[in-house]
């Protein structure tokens, strides 16, 4: 699974740009005193000292800014000694005055960062109970993940996957609830749960959907929220027999997955449109599912709308079958990692909505013994 990476409370150096800005203040403070004392008194580029600590402030730790406060004070008291009509009194007390409030705005941001770092270990903790990582391969199947939030901060959204090694198959999920964002985790909780036990319960996807259904409805009347009075999800289950030769699809108004078959790629749409969960009291709960030859060596692509609808300058969708047909025999994980890679360059490295696939390829079609 893709994640954003280990969090660290310091941020790591990254070569010479990192390096200049941390020192900035200490050259700035260099550049001031240089002209101070090379340059006539009248211009007085000594009064600019008091910036140097307010800069540090937005990047050092309290005790270092006011280390450089002092030096810019001594540097203020040397060059009395040269001008002694300088202000010297006036301008040391700006820097004093102005370290002082430096050092506090250096602790205040201090604090909120600590906050900020704990917060993430929160949302990390959450993505893996929400989003855990998945096994790579169940027997014949191999099984790669990726996941990218739109809202970088919360680190977890609406879009969410599964996938269980059942005595039926090997059965994933892959959906997308209305919203994103935190609005919408609680909602993706529900489904994900609620599949993690009906994927090994019930014998007919059909089964697993009315679950899903029933669990996001009692979610949706639970949690209401002023700006989403009732929640819907989109979702895709698949079901692929041990030792393959097809696929089961029931798709519940999701975007449909492709199948790249002998260096074709084909668009799986529904046989008859079945309604998004939650929505089947409005429209209907007949679920259609379809039945897909799955042979050795195909590979089918799982996504949300995230991926279909990433839009470039000119508001021009990503057009993914196209992508995917120019695509060779890819390893599950390097099609996805290019996957990641040409949706960030073709957006402009912004995305606007979150974002979830699942890379699914055959290995062998020889049958297996099925789990107990």
């Amino acid at each position: 699974m893709i994640t954003f990476g280990r969090l660290r409370r310091h941020r790591p150096p990254y070569g010479d740009k990192w390096a200049a800005a941390h020192l900035s203040p200490v050259i700035l403070t260099v550049l001031i005193a240089g002209l101070a004392f090379s340059t006539p008194r009248q211009i007085a580029f000594s009064r600019l000292l008091p910036a140097a600590p307010a800069l540090a402030a937005a990047m050092w730790p309290v005790l270092p800014t006011i280390l450089l406060g002092a030096f810019c004070l001594l540097v203020m008291i040397s060059l009395s000694f040269f001008y002694a009509d300088l202000g010297t009194q006036y301008t040391a007390a700006a820097i004093v005055a102005v370290t002082l409030a430096a050092a506090y705005a250096s602790h205040v941001r201090l604090q909120r960062e600590e906050i900020l770092f704990q917060v993430r270990l929160v949302a990390d903790a959450a993505q893996k109970v929400l989003l855990r990582p998945l096994p790579r391969r169940f027997e014949d199947i191999e099984i790669e993940s990726l996941y990218l939030a739109a809202q970088e901060q919360a680190r977890i959204g609406g879009d969410f996957y599964e996938a269980a090694d059942t005595r039926y198959g090997v059965r994933l999920l892959i959906g997308d609830v209305r919203g994103k964002g935190l609005t919408a985790v609680g909602a993706a909780s529900a489904v994900i749960s609620c599949f993690r036990e009906a994927a090994y319960d019930e014998p007919d996807l059909r089964g697993v959907v009315h679950r899903l259904e029933t669990s996001i409805a009692r979610h949706s009347a639970a949690f209401l929220a002023p700006d989403l009075p009732e929640h819907f999800a989109t979702a895709l289950i698949a079901e692929i027999p041990h030792g393959g030769g097809h696929v089961r699809l029931l798709n519940c108004g999701h975007p449909p997955p492709l199948l790249a078959h002998g260096g074709k790629i084909r668009i799986l749409e529904p046989t008859t449109p079945s309604a998004p969960l939650n929505l089947a009291a409005l429209i209907g709960d007949y679920y259609c599912v379809d039945t897909v030859a799955f042979a050795q060596g195909d590979q089918l692509l799982l996504y949300t709308d995230g991926v279909s609808e990433t839009r470039d300058r000119t508001g021009e969708f990503f057009p993914l079958p196209d992508w995917m047909r120019r695509q060779g025999p890819e390893e599950p994980r390097e099609l996805l990692d290019r996957l990641h890679r040409d949706l960030l360059h073709y957006s402009g490295g912004r995305l606007d909505d979150d974002i979830a696939a699942l890379a699914v390829r055959c290995q062998n079609t020889q049958g297996q013994e099925h789990p107990a």
